[in-house]
């Protein structure tokens, strides 16, 4: 039955391709702002604004925008019966924030693409360890090799210092990989420019991130704070189902597994 549950997925998003909006990867140019997406108590996607470090390994926050947003947040209401929030045309609410915007406290979920680059100052540590103290939900996706992860290890560092609050990997058998559908390995996805342009291979780094891995913070209580999706791209799995449909087969199913169930295991714990 759960193979037939991802089997669905593949089958739902090939009736549904014109809900993925083609075009490239980046920002459109009018960031989502409260005043667009208003809160109603529905989910809400929202995405975190952030620097970039001069040291760090990344493109930016806006790497997947908008698109990715939008496709899980239809995934989510397609395959769960989360209740997901619209604005008067029907389309999904979803938000662009600083950490210091007073929203984030409106978020149980906060999505952070590519945070090998990121850079936090005090203001923006503090209120992130706040929000994540509060019962806040951080997932960070799309950071590649030893030296992106040190670089977000010493930013998250900074909000949730490492010798109080380690990273830990987590094995498959957490209930993370199977809270709705069952997840056996921590699949690699990469970026589909990189699997065009390479024949189809899945490591960005080569044998410096040849191994995905999924990892977490936790709280005192046993409570998970941070995930972090390491040497692997689920952003795009989501942001360019609609573009390729070979790719959309290779990688959307686990892709959205994944996503669906970390989506509903931050809301639920």
């Amino acid at each position: 039955m759960r193979r037939a549950v991802l089997v669905a997925i593949v089958l739902a998003a090939v009736a549904t391709g014109a809900e993925a909006q083609r075009g490239r990867r980046g920002p459109q140019v009018r960031i989502r702002t409260p005043a667009d997406s208003p809160y109603d108590g529905a989910f809400r996607f929202c995405r975190i604004m952030f620097r970039n470090s001069p040291d760090g390994d990344g493109a930016g926050w806006s790497v997947d925008y908008p698109r990715a947003d939008q496709n899980l947040t239809f995934r989510l209401s397609e395959l769960t019966k989360i209740i997901v929030s619209r604005d008067v045309a029907g389309q999904y609410n979803h938000l662009v924030i600083p950490l210091t915007d007073a929203e984030l406290y409106r978020c149980p979920f906060i999505m952070m693409t590519e945070p090998g680059g990121a850079y936090f100052d005090d203001e923006e540590a503090v209120a992130l360890r706040g929000y994540l103290e509060r019962g806040g939900f951080l997932w960070a996706d799309d950071f590649w090799g030893d030296y992106a992860f040190n670089i977000w290890a010493r930013e998250i560092g900074k909000a949730l210092p490492p010798y109080h609050y380690p990273i830990v990997d987590l094995p498959i058998s957490h209930p993370i990989f199977h809270l709705l559908y069952d997840m056996k390995r921590v699949p690699q996805i990469p970026s589909i420019n990189f699997w065009a342009g390479t024949g189809g291979r899945t490591s960005e780094r080569g044998a410096a991130s040849a191994v995905p891995h999924v990892r977490a913070i936790f709280d005192e209580s046993g409570r998970m704070m941070v995930l972090m999706t390491h040497n692997t791209d689920f952003g795009d799995a989501f942001e360019r189902e609609g573009d390729d449909h070979e790719y959309f087969l290779t990688f959307a199913p686990e892709g959205y597994a994944f996503g669906v169930n970390a989506l509903l295991y931050a809301m639920t714990h």
